[in-house]
């Protein structure tokens, strides 16, 4: 009898761990005071497969320092926002977005017609103009983010023609009319998504959040039930948190202190880069590829007709810094360029970004002349205008 208990004891805790997904042994780490619970739990086996998934390509070719040589806007027909490179650094782009972006066998026909080097025929050249203003204008005014390190075309592309971590506004998460009744499971908790790792979540919280700007509250500041933060938008917040946390491989702490999950004064500094993250994103995706849609084609698109979409997972990629923190400004230079300005598609070379970083730390968008930080909106989201906001989010 004893046995058979220790057996059946032995295969339950078997069972709990099978369930847990990732078996032992874990890494923690300590990185903030004693009795926090500021740390991290790391599998090192997931660790270890990530590294050949975020190793940074060979350059095509050696580049020299600019000579000062003949420009690309003058050597070349219809260069619209590398025009200030020299025709070196506008050739060695070329090649490197070619590695980073074109499939093999099309090269760079699949974005150029070779019989015409310049037309604009090809869908996949108009859509790389805007993505070179964009990377351009994350790596001149969204420092607050990417810091010094910036980004590439492979921080995202990896050498597929359209990133691997990609998202489309989801029909199914959108109750139908007469469904909002109790066990309709659409867009809401229901286990079984990557998208929030499989946590009973709403399934969708790039549509409200990296998309639209709605309030990411978790908590009522009253101690009564009311509408000031109903408990939909606390699912959906963590649902969030649930792919910001599996995006970049790190726990909750990662960012937050658990005694005091709001608490700014608490909260490490990657909160704040995180924050920045969020409306960098958000840039992202509204003021350059929302408005690419003319432009895509039916298999660019999701079932509603919107373009594909970026989240935290299509840089980060398993890496709290994608490709560990490594910098390719020094290889490719030319991506740190003066940025253009977006006039319905076709750039204007030479025009200044609206957008600049402050002394204070805040950064003024390119998408609003309002200078924000943090603090700024939290008291902003104090009026019951915005609070009223996070009563029926999407997902």
């Amino acid at each position: 009898m004893n046995r058979l208990c220790v057996s059946l004891s032995v295969i339950a805790v078997a069972g709990l761990v099978a369930s847990c997904g990732e078996a032992p042994p874990m890494r923690s780490t300590q990185f903030g005071f004693r009795g926090t619970a500021v740390g991290s739990v790391t599998n090192p086996r997931i660790a270890a497969s990530l590294v050949a998934l975020n190793g940074i390509p060979a350059t095509p070719y050696a580049l020299d320092p600019d000579n000062g040589g003949e420009r690309a806007g003058h050597a070349y027909q219809n260069v619209k926002v590398l025009g200030d490179l020299s025709t070196d650094q506008f050739n060695h782009l070329m090649a490197s977005i070619t590695q980073w972006v074109a499939p093999p066998a099309q090269g760079c026909n699949y974005c150029h017609n070779p019989n015409n080097m310049a037309s604009d025929a090809v869908y996949t050249k108009v859509v790389a103009r805007r993505m070179l203003q964009m990377t351009r204008n994350i790596n001149a005014n969204w420092t607050s983010h990417v810091r010094g390190v910036g980004v590439t075309c492979w921080t995202c592309h990896r050498g597929n023609a359209v990133p691997m971590n990609v998202w489309n506004e989801d029909p199914s998460s959108v109750p139908k009319s007469g469904q909002r009744l109790i066990g309709n499971t659409r867009g809401i908790a229901s286990a079984g998504h990557d998208s929030v790792k499989y946590a009973s979540l709403p399934y969708d919280p790039f549509t409200p959040y990296l998309l639209g700007a709605y309030p990411i509250r978790v908590q009522s500041t009253v101690a009564v039930n009311g509408p000031e933060v109903p408990i939909k938008a606390t699912e959906a917040t963590y649902g969030l948190m649930m792919h910001m946390s599996g995006s970049l491989g790190v726990n909750c702490t990662y960012c937050h202190n658990s005694r005091s999950w709001s608490d700014w004064s608490q909260s490490r500094p990657q909160r704040v880069t995180a924050w920045y993250g969020i409306r960098m994103v958000r840039n992202i995706n509204n003021d350059y590829i929302q408005k690419l849609a003319w432009a895509m084609p039916a298999n660019r698109k999701g079932p509603l007709g919107d373009p594909y979409k970026v989240n935290c997972t299509t840089c980060h990629q398993g890496l709290a810094l994608p490709l560990y923190g490594v910098s390719m400004r020094k290889e490719h230079p030319q991506l740190w360029g003066p940025v253009t300005r977006d006039v319905g598609g076709i750039a204007l070379p030479g025009v200044p970004a609206a957008a600049v970083p402050q002394a204070d730390g805040s950064v003024r968008h390119v998408v609003s002349a309002k200078a924000v930080s943090p603090a700024s909106e939290a008291s902003a989201l104090r009026s019951s205008t915005a609070v009223a906001s996070l009563a029926t989010p999407t997902g």
